[in-house]
């Protein structure tokens, strides 16, 4: 027998090779813009959109492995499946290739970023290409393409010359604060006039409201990478995700933006995203906020006097019902007020164990900042047995007893969080309980036990915590909150604070400013100069896009991974010509000379808007035209926020990625550039495709292809092996390409496979020999349409029996629901029973065999179009209708009910489906199994769940 028309390797290879040819050829997957009002387009009308993406790739050197696009071939599926039920669907791709890896290799080759870029984004788009995705290559981006990041650019200088206006409750252009400080609507820090203020001093007031910012501030300094990182990016470890360096607390001047003025919104616009509760759950503790107050303490003068100073300590408390029990305080060793309050001597009647053993004040809090700036936020949060600080030499009068108080420096505080100081309440904080006995420091209970420990913390194993029982030990010269409760105190003193100016009832944030900036060279150039004065300027529209210049060391000076006292020097600024420049910035005073940013924006800029130039990216006017992103991203019915209507990927970026593109998004909609206030309205996290890891005597990876199993032993090279469930990659020597499955079987069985392995949110470990499983429903398939000998079809016209109609509208009736629901491997299990059976049959019928194209066409879409075509249509079946299910087929005429007497089958009924409760009742009791079961004795019970099941409970 020829081979010539037998579905193998050779044929799907040659049929998939034509069908993208000629997709790409035709733009079978272009997704059509509105051009004007919709109204006056009833295409466009009669096609609702559906706007399907997927989360930006990273351009590998090493290219794919089969885990690699299990999402991207899944939202391939769902899209073609929508098209097919008359959506106009826009599904694309593009590439987030700005990153550190093609920077490191540069480093490591002399090989410009852009060169390795572009050879592994050409190499991925080949992969991706053989798999048969059918994207609108007209939208595809990179966000190192000038033209692209000419927007990220532009978005930046709106983020820039933005600030957030909390009366309004929505970012505005800086020029109406300007104005308000001008007019005296809004007076200065300081009360003088803006017109008597210097050029310097006006800007140091609009950057601290400006949305995007500079400023000098704790940051996570990495020296082994020559950079700063956001939180983010430092594992649970301390140390940088990214090369596993140590990562420092340093003070550093970095670009930030101010997402932290978006936190309540970004809580509250959750409740209208249809995501993963994980997810949100996720966000919602990222962001962190909780209720409380504010109180300043002010600074005592160290002989007890009144305040030398004018400085005071504010602290964020969500238990300010406490506020009498505070005995102490202590400051985060980053904390600026540690740069000038701190006195030479040690004032009377310190104690030894407060003092460190130095000399002075000074000398302790400077070795102390030392030490604790070798330690990671997660060192520091971490019940240590020992609890470790110094006295400051300084005292604090707490404001509600009046009492003079000591303050220290530890680093169980974070400035992170709240100011970077708490009052410390040892008898009710777990924390300062341990610190305070270390310091022997004093405790006063103020929130009476429930547990009967009695009011003396003295004799107490630990601190009392407890969320409502009665205040006592709290009256002062002018407030009593004895005999109240938690609540009612807590509201009693966040009015009293109010009342006196020292505080106030306050919501805080976990979340802290995202940091922006990064001392790399492969990055966006921010679009930013300074003058002679350091005063930032924006370039006008007209100077962008900014590009990167050529440098001859692209790496940033890296340090002694432990050496943290050391300071970032970026490749751009080794690039003087380009520095130092002569710019007319449009703003009447002619030529001056500027001082380029050195800085680079970090990778996750060009990811946080990629959506929107999707939708119109060609045009070179304007970011997106409004009409194009509000038919595909605007409000509608479901959709409060609206966004993408589907985002997959994975829930890793559950924080970094998501949050600050969900930022990007608000400020752009406050601003009136989109319609759309959340960029992705559903999301969905596809799981991970596992590998099994194969580790010889030493621990090291072995490659997976040259094992062998033995009597349940694994071997290579004849030595035993461990085997485990892991992570798919070339360094675990387990990976498998897609390149190999589309060889040996063809892309469509790789894309069945992957589809049919589980659940799509699912992790599962990848297995080679069940591909085949995938590959013989394909040419079984082929076998009931195709002569394999003539490679003519072998259909008939007949009409089909009633059993095969039966199992056709049963299987697309479920095929549609699974598709709608992303539930593609029972899909494909319908597919498979459907197809089983019409291989038994004698002949197929035209009128079984063209649905069952239609319905495997959205997961193998080549060999779909080939038997389509060779059934005698023209038309890609990319745009036919999807089945419908005929409802009168797809309910059987009978169900099998089962009968149990105490709980143990006695019977099987076949009956109608829609037999009423009664009726099953007696055909079960008139069963002679069930009588002889029941043996005479009375029923006590009938449990009657139509039409399935009847159990029977004898008295």
């Amino acid at each position: 027998m020829s081979e010539t028309f037998k579905y193998g390797a050779d044929l799907a290879a040659d049929i998939e090779a034509r069908w993208q040819d000629h997709w790409d050829k035709h733009g079978t997957y272009d997704a059509p813009n509105p051009t004007g009002d919709l109204a006056d387009d009833p295409a466009m009308v009669a096609r609702p959109k559906k706007f399907v993406m997927d989360m930006f790739p990273y351009p590998s050197g090493a290219g794919l492995h089969v885990g690699h696009p299990l999402g991207y071939i899944a939202t391939d599926v769902h899209a073609r499946y929508l098209r097919m039920t008359g959506h106009n669907v826009l599904h694309t791709l593009g590439f987030d290739a700005f990153g550190l890896p093609a920077e490191q290799y540069a480093v490591q080759t002399g090989t410009h970023p852009r060169i390795s870029t572009e050879a592994n984004i050409g190499t991925m788009k080949a992969q991706l290409r053989r798999l048969g995705l059918g994207h609108d290559q007209r939208r595809s981006v990179t966000t190192i393409d000038p033209e692209y990041y000419r927007w990220t650019q532009w978005i930046f200088l709106q983020i820039f010359n933005s600030w957030y206006d909390t009366e309004a409750g929505r970012a505005r252009p800086i020029g109406e604060l300007a104005a308000q400080f001008e007019d005296g609507r809004r007076p200065t820090p300081d009360g003088r006039p803006w017109a008597d203020l210097t050029d310097t001093e006006r800007a140091d007031i609009l950057g601290g409201h400006r949305l995007a910012y500079a400023s000098h501030a704790p940051v996570n300094w990495c020296p082994g990478l020559g950079t700063v990182l956001a939180n983010e990016e430092v594992t649970s470890e301390g140390r940088s995700e990214r090369g596993n360096f140590p990562v420092f607390k340093a003070r550093l001047r970095q670009w930030n933006m101010r997402i932290t003025a978006y936190a309540d919104r970004l809580l509250d616009d959750l409740d209208g995203l249809d995501w993963p509760e994980a997810i949100k759950l996720q966000q919602r503790n990222w962001i962190g906020r909780s209720e409380g107050a504010r109180a300043d303490f002010t600074i005592s003068a160290p002989d007890g006097g009144p305040a030398a100073r004018s400085e005071r300590i504010s602290v964020f408390t969500t238990r300010q019902d406490t506020l009498f029990g505070a005995t102490y305080m202590v400051l985060a060793p980053e904390h600026p007020l540690l740069d000038s309050v701190i006195p030479d001597t040690w004032p009377e009647g310190t104690r030894e164990a407060w003092t460190g053993g130095h000399g002075s004040p000074a000398e302790a809090v400077a070795t102390y900042r030392r030490q604790a700036g070798a330690k990671s936020d997660v060192e520091r949060q971490a019940d240590a047995k020992v609890k470790t600080g110094v006295f400051t030499g300084v005292y604090a009068v707490n404001p509600v007893s009046a009492e003079r108080i000591p303050v220290f420096v530890a680093d169980y505080v974070l400035m992170g969080y709240g100011t970077g100081a708490i009052m410390a309440v040892p008898a009710h904080d777990h924390r300062d309980f341990a610190f305070a006995r270390a310091f022997e420091l004093p405790m006063r209970c103020v929130v009476e036990p429930t547990d009967g420990r009695g009011t003396d913390p003295a004799t107490w194993d630990d601190a009392f915590v407890a969320g409502e029982a009665r205040l006592v030990n709290s009256t002062g010269p002018d407030i009593s909150l004895d005999g109240l409760g938690v609540v009612d105190a807590k509201a009693r003193v966040s009015t009293w604070l109010e009342e006196h100016g020292i505080g106030e009832g306050t919501v805080n944030f976990r979340l802290r400013d995202w940091l922006f900036s990064r001392q790399r060279y492969w990055g966006e150039p921010f679009p930013i100069v300074y003058d002679e004065d350091g005063i930032a300027h924006p370039l006008p529209e007209s100077m962008l896009p900014l590009e990167l210049p050529e440098v001859e060391d692209y790496s940033p000076r890296t340090f002694d991974s432990d050496d943290a006292h050391t300071e970032p020097e970026t490749p751009l600024s080794r690039n003087e010509e380009w520095v130092n420049v002569t710019l007319d910035l449009g703003d009447g005073r002619g030529p001056r000379r500027f001082r380029r940013e050195t800085n680079t924006m970090p990778n996750w800029a060009g990811s946080c808007w990629y959506e929107l130039r999707y939708l119109d990216p060609h045009n070179s006017e304007r970011l997106v035209d409004p009409g194009i992103e509000q038919y595909w991203m605007g409000p509608r019915e479901g959709m409060p926020h609206g966004g993408v209507d589907l985002y997959v990927g994975g829930a890793e970026h559950a924080v970094l990625h998501l949050l600050y593109a969900r930022f990007w998004s608000k400020v752009l909609y406050d601003l009136g550039h989109v319609s759309s206030a959340e960029p992705f309205h559903k999301l969905y996290n596809q799981g991970m495709i596992q590998a099994y890891v194969y580790r010889d005597s030493r621990g090291f990876p072995v490659p997976a292809g040259e094992t062998e199993e033995r009597d349940g032993v694994w071997y290579h090279q004849g030595e035993p092996v461990r085997r485990e469930l892991g992570k798919m990659g070339k360094s675990l020597k387990n990976a498998v390409t897609p390149d190999e499955i589309c060889t040996e079987y063809g892309a469509d069985t790789l894309r069945l496979y992957e589809m049919a392995m589980g659940p799509l949110d699912v992790s599962r470990p990848w297995d080679t020999r069940a591909v085949v499983g995938q590959y013989r429903l394909l040419q079984r398939l082929w076998r009931n349409i195709v002569d394999e000998e003539t490679g003519e079809t072998t259909v008939t016209g007949g009409e089909p029996d009633e059993a095969t109609l039966r199992a056709l509208h049963k299987a697309i009736d479920g095929v549609r629901h699974d598709m709608a629901g992303l539930r593609f491997n029972t899909a494909i299990a319908k597919i498979t029973e459907l197809n089983n059976h019409v291989t038994k049959a004698r002949e197929v019928p035209r009128a079984v065999a063209e649905p069952m194209v239609l319905l495997i066409a959205p997961l193998a879409p080549h060999i779909a179009e080939e038997l389509w075509r060779r059934l005698g249509h023209q038309e890609s079946v990319v745009h036919q209708e999807f089945p419908v299910a005929d409802p009168a087929y797809v309910v059987d005429e009978t169900v099998t009910c089962v009968v149990q007497v105490k709980g143990k089958v006695k019977a099987r009924l076949e009956v109608s489906p829609s037999i009423a409760d009664a009726e099953l009742e007696a055909l079960a009791l008139a069963e002679p199994g069930v009588r002889a079961a029941l043996g005479g004795a009375g029923i006590r019970k009938v449990i009657v769940r139509a039409p399935k099941l009847v159990n029977i409970v004898p008295a």
